[in-house]
């Protein structure tokens, strides 16, 4: 036999080896391991392997992942690393209510420490991986889970994709890298979705650049099998395998997400502000908006902050806004620190937040938060969790990540769609693929769908900002065909 026909042989075995685990029976299920691993000839893979807690995270799951990550990292064998879920969820976040457990009691506070410290390390280490790493965001990808996967160099979302942080739900702070990539979404849309915690669903996952691509969740196996196909993988070579998976849209020409257009533009007028004070008064003029579905949403968006906790809303207003000019490295190791305040006793409304959304006597309604109001909510508190003098965050252990993963380049929109910057610096001429005339709004998709090799949605997500961005002058002509970028707003 040819070394291809064993190669496709082993391929097939690992592949179908790879599937039976949903075969097993319920004895053998019980004994499975958390998390499990797989080697499909270049392809390492992970599992998170709880389906009845949504693979939520817990310690012995961080301390199974690092050393296969350290060892994938150094192994001359490994081309790829690709990670997904077992069940409805590729992770539906951490342990907190283990984690609040054991901060709740001195004598085991310093592993509810060291929980976030673990969990982190890994966060940045996927994120820092020397070579292609796949998440497999199929399904519920909240709070650690988002950690897993979305600082990956390929990200695919499914039409099961739920997508949210909704720590502040629970009196907690957005982590997991939360200030260093909601910061670099587009406009306000971190802000808006650290705050309020909301979900997004399926494609539009994809189109706020959340995810790099959209591949309906039958196609997964498939993409497997051709990605383990691979002999020597390179980047560029694995961004073509998921493309030629992807599918179009079931209406092309239009986003699937509803926070475009007139909403999107809501959004980066609401939450551009510092203060969440700010925030409250611009979201109460838009209450009166002649737009009635903006006036809806801003209602909406009202009550949505009230059920919040105070202090994590200013937290974590604080941390994207800080994270924004942070390295990944950076923005782990602050929300570290505003982890351990929170462990440490900085605010009760950890503890209150999880028992009422998580505990066996979950309380309908508005949580107790303490401080009650965001005018409560005094810089003084803040400086609980930000002040490197804090006694809150005094005496807590140092991150510990392999040195030469320390400057890793991050780039999490290098097989996305192009974001809103990219797209303004190709209308005012700063794109490297700029010419030096001004561009008609059709010049302009096709510039940036030949740069990104036609990918499916430039076109949308282009039209889309260029009807919120840009205004159309003429050239002394009388003409009106030309873009102009609007800075006003």
């Amino acid at each position: 036999m040819s070394r291809r026909g064993i190669n496709s042989v082993q391929r097939a075995q690992a592949i179908a080896h790879h599937m039976m685990s949903t075969s097993a029976n319920s004895s053998e299920q019980v004994r499975q391991p958390p998390v499990t691993f797989e080697s499909l000839l270049s392809t390492r893979v992970y599992k998170l392997n709880r389906p009845k807690k949504l693979n939520a995270l817990d310690t012995s799951m961080l301390e199974m992942l690092r050393p296969k990550i350290e060892e994938w990292r150094d192994s001359s064998l490994c081309g790829v690393v690709w990670g997904s879920g077992e069940g409805r969820a590729f992770c539906a976040g951490g342990d907190v209510a283990g984690v609040v457990a054991d901060a709740s009691k001195p004598e085991t506070r310093s592993k509810a420490v060291e929980f976030f410290k673990k969990e982190f390390e890994v966060d940045f280490m996927l994120g820092a991986l020397n070579k292609p790493y796949i998440a497999i965001m199929d399904g519920i990808t909240m709070g650690g889970g988002v950690g897993l996967s979305v600082l990956a160099s390929f990200r695919v979302a499914t039409e099961n994709t739920k997508f949210a942080m909704p720590e502040t739900k629970i009196g907690y702070c957005p982590d997991v890298g939360a200030s260093f990539f909601m910061s670099r979404l587009d406009g306000e849309l971190g802000t808006y979705l650290a705050l309020t915690g909301e979900t997004i669903s399926g494609r539009a996952v994809f189109e706020h650049g959340i995810a790099t691509h959209y591949i309906p969740a039958k196609r997964i196996p498939m993409l497997l099998e051709n990605v383990s196909a691979l002999e020597n993988p390179k980047f560029v070579q694995i961004n073509k395998v998921i493309e030629d998976n992807v599918s179009e849209p079931e209406t092309p020409g239009t986003l699937t997400s509803d926070l475009v257009g007139a909403k999107r533009i809501a959004i980066d007028y609401a939450f551009a502000h510092n203060k969440v004070e700010d925030i409250y008064t611009a979201l109460a003029e838009l209450k009166s908006d002649s737009d009635a579905s903006i006036s809806e949403w801003a209602s909406k968006t009202i009550d949505t902050l009230d059920m919040r906790s105070p202090t994590s809303l200013k937290v974590a207003l604080k941390a994207v806004r800080t994270g924004k000019s942070m390295s990944l490295l950076e923005a782990l190791e602050m929300e570290y620190r505003i982890a351990a305040a929170y462990c440490n006793g900085a605010s009760t409304d950890f503890k209150t937040g999880v028992n009422a959304v998580l505990g066996p006597e979950k309380k309908e309604g508005r949580p107790d938060w303490n401080p009650a109001t965001v005018e409560e909510v005094t810089d003084k508190i803040l400086d609980r969790f930000f002040n490197p003098k804090s006694e809150y965050i005094q005496n807590v252990p140092q991150f510990t990540v392999p040195d030469n993963m320390k400057s890793a380049p991050i780039r999490p929109s290098r097989f996305a769609l192009p974001t809103e910057i990219e797209i303004k610096d190709m209308v005012i001429g700063q794109h490297q693929a700029s010419g030096d005339t001004g561009l008609t709004l059709e010049e302009l998709v096709s510039n940036l769908e030949n740069l990104y090799d036609h990918k499916i949605g430039v076109r949308e997500k282009v039209m889309d900002v260029a009807a919120r961005k840009c205004k159309v002058v003429d050239n002394a002509d009388g003409n009106q065909v030309w873009l102009k970028w609007n800075f006003q707003s």
